[in-house]
């Protein structure tokens, strides 16, 4: 596996990072589980939070080369990587200011006597995270789980070894010890050897399906806790009553950010027949004004894919759906023109026979289903292998908080797209994975939850 950084614009390797030995990785860990034997990871919490502390104040200080270093290295538009920046501060700051408090003990009421849950660390962790949000995935790892006192051992994706480096001279700026977070350019191999290891504790992963089943089948042969975040296949309702423009505007947005290489982009756009024609109508018009050029020029609103392969994948999907009898509405090509570019798509007709129906295009293209009742849009919804999050449009409320309810998700937006936040617990069911990240949740996911109880006289 080879650790490069191209450019998904012009497709010119800038650097390749030579690979971690096996030397390299047993002192890693050893450096890690030292850290959480340690007073650092098993005593007062305030130091590890003055370490996120200044490591957000490292990040704003620093966010415009940092986003021009995500912008180079996997081609999103620059106003996209200042605002990936930006949220990975507000993380690391969210959990300074709250983790005390989400770890304090716990007060039960019990028959037995006084009761209370402590909250301790559990050791090491591996962390194997992807690329299109190669700062802010790390982060979402590294915050509760360093205010928690758990070391964690890296794999970052292998086309964004600048971030990885980056993040990891970072922490150590902010005060982190040795240990606390270490990079790996490591192999799948290596990995599985590590979550073997007795001194792994737990494995958190993002990526892609094939690479979950391989992390949770050997995390869960070896004893070890898990958790999976594996993409999805998100819907974007529209109902009869909604605001067409609104929806238009906010789902080319979803659909098409990070030129579509996002987890939580809107993808499959179910829309009531009532104004079908309307909102296809507008949303091509959308598609049609996107801007395609370089990430870095503020003007374009649509950059390339992250790499060839990416590139070349959804090229291959979409070539497939229209051969099992969807009809590509607009769209549907590579761009002539050096870097990973692909035109933004809109698929429609596409039928429960054709695999597209059930894959995740992780690329800029749309789905488009007309559908007659509600009934028949959770019956869409959840006939789909994931379950990640969705969107719904409508001015009723009261009905799209309903249809939220119905609909198999981890999360559900109303009136808005589907985003993240510090405080928003982050996760899905089916094959969207499990466990959550963010927010109170996220930094319960690896701690020992202890229960002391003293007993009555």
């Amino acid at each position: 596996m080879a650790y490069q950084t191209i450019n998904p614009t012009s497709g010119d390797v800038i650097k390749t990072w030579p690979n971690h030995t096996d030397q390299h990785i047993e002192e890693a860990l050893a450096a890690a589980h030292r850290l959480y034997k340690s007073e650092w990871s098993k005593g007062a919490i305030q130091p590890r939070l003055n370490v996120l502390r200044k490591l957000a104040d490292l990040i704003d200080a620093r966010s415009e080369s940092l986003s021009r270093i995500i912008t180079e290295e996997m081609g999103k538009l620059i106003v996209e990587s200042r605002a990936e920046v930006q949220v990975v501060a507000q993380i690391a700051r969210y959990y300074a200011d709250n983790a005390a408090r989400f770890l304090a003990p716990v007060k039960i009421t019990s028959e037995l006597g006084d009761a209370w849950i402590e909250h301790h660390p559990i050791g090491v962790l591996v962390a194997v995270e992807p690329w299109n949000f190669p700062l802010y995935q790390l982060m979402r790892v590294l915050a509760p789980n360093l205010a928690a006192g758990n070391p964690i051992v890296a794999k970052h994706a292998s086309n964004v070894p600048h971030c990885a480096s980056v993040f990891e001279a970072l922490v150590t700026e902010a005060g982190a010890p040795r240990g606390a977070w270490t990079n790996l350019f490591v192999t799948s191999d290596q990995i599985g050897n590590i979550i073997a290891d007795h001194r792994v504790q737990g494995a958190a992963m993002t990526g892609s399906e094939g690479a979950g089943s391989a992390i949770a089948a050997q995390a869960g042969k070896h004893l070890k806790k898990s958790t999976l975040e594996m993409g999805g296949n998100d819907v974007f309702v529209i109902l009869e009553d909604a605001d067409i423009d609104k929806a238009v505007d906010i789902g080319t947005f979803s659909r098409l950010h990070v030129a579509g290489q996002e987890c939580i982009g809107a993808k499959r756009f179910i829309v009531h027949e009532r104004v079908a024609s309307a909102f296809l109508e507008k949303f091509t018009a959308a598609f049609k004004a996107v801007t395609i050029g370089d990430p870095l020029d503020e003007t374009t609103t649509l950059g390339p894919l992250s790499s060839q392969s990416a590139r070349d994948n959804v090229a291959k999907q979409v070539k497939a759906a229209v051969s099992h009898g969807a009809t590509l509405h607009y769209g549907g090509a590579v761009i002539d023109r050096p870097g990973y570019f692909f035109e933004p798509t809109i698929l429609t007709n596409v039928t429960r026979d054709n695999p597209a129906y059930f894959e995740e295009f992780f690329g800029p293209v749309a789905q488009v289903y007309v559908v007659r009742s509600d009934d028949e849009i959770v019956e869409l919804a959840n006939d789909s292998l994931y379950g990640l999050a969705g969107v719904v449009f409508s001015r009723d409320i009261d009905r799209a908080a309903k249809l939220a309810s119905r609909i198999e998700t981890g999360a559900i937006w109303i009136n808005t797209f589907a985003s993240t936040a510090p405080e928003l617990p982050f996760g899905g069911v089916k094959r969207s994975g499990y466990g959550r990240e963010l927010s109170e949740l996220g930094i319960k996911e690896f701690v020992n939850q202890k229960l002391v109880l003293v007993a009555k006289p």
